[in-house]
């Protein structure tokens, strides 16, 4: 009999899925967990990252209610009658494999490693390993951001003698598992099973002071927004969210509300 019950509840529950990047996944899907499981009704799926982009282009074309971004939406984008609702900011952190010995670089010690002047980790106090660069594609969220906030970004030139990650997720698992790596992409608390994520300047991501950060929104178009979708989105401004959010080490953003 319960497993009857049990499946006739997954079988009336209706499916929100939000795709789009992979900046603050973790705390999405325990947004989405939450909520489900206050209204076991809606079944809301956060999928694998297809990217700011990839969510920006599944709404624009109507192919689903909702996304998640990373970046600021364009004039383009936003003509298409796409909104935005800010919904959590992320620290950008950089984040290195444990074996490298090292917890804490100068962000002018950061800078030279990827532009290819430092090459191995004993030049910074740690191990006898060669430094191997993972880095992201050039419109990704996290380096946007490192360029416009972390001193001696700006103008940086990544060194060619890296590998770009196609995803946050590809990022951190290549860092996990390969000697000597270092990576860079949005902070949270389970980012530091498995990788040592680096203070800079003496500044942990999660400190008030640290100066990168990414904000994670959700997009919708209004006219297609539907009664859960709506709820789900309000459902993050709540405290119940706001705890969450910051027991991954976000920030919560005001004004989530929607019409």
């Amino acid at each position: 009999m319960i497993v009857i019950l049990l499946a006739a509840r997954v079988a009336t529950a209706g499916t929100l899925t939000v795709v789009g990047t992979g900046d603050g996944v973790d705390v999405l899907r325990a947004l989405a967990e939450a909520y489900t499981n206050a209204h076991p009704e809606v079944i809301v799926d956060v999928p694998p990252s297809i990217g700011s982009g990839g969510g920006i282009a599944a709404v624009g074309a109507d192919r689903e209610i909702m996304a998640r971004i990373a970046r600021p939406l364009s004039a383009s984008e936003t003509e298409q009658g796409i909104v935005a609702v800010p919904v959590l900011r992320i620290p950008s952190a950089f984040f290195i494999h444990p074996g490298t010995g090292v917890t804490a670089l100068s962000s002018e010690a950061v800078a030279a490693i990827y532009r290819g002047e430092i090459t191995n980790w004993r030049d910074v106090g740690g191990a006898d390993l060669k430094i191997r660069l993972v880095r992201r594609e050039d419109a990704d969220s996290t380096l946007t951001v490192l360029r416009a906030s972390m001193p001696g970004w700006k103008n940086l030139i990544l060194s060619p003698r890296s590998k770009t990650a196609l995803t946050t997720q590809d990022a951190i698992e290549t860092v996990r598992t390969v000697e000597g790596t270092i990576g860079f992409g949005p902070f949270t608390q389970t980012l530091e099973h498995g990788t040592t994520v680096l203070k800079v300047d003496g500044r942990h991501p999660s400190a008030s002071d640290y100066p990168s950060a990414v904000v994670v929104s959700y997009i919708y178009k209004p006219e297609r927004l539907t009664d859960e979708a709506r709820d789900f989105i309000r459902f993050t401004g709540s405290e119940a969210a706001a705890r969450i959010i910051a027991g991954f080490g976000g920030q919560p953003l005001a004004n989530r509300s929607v019409p």
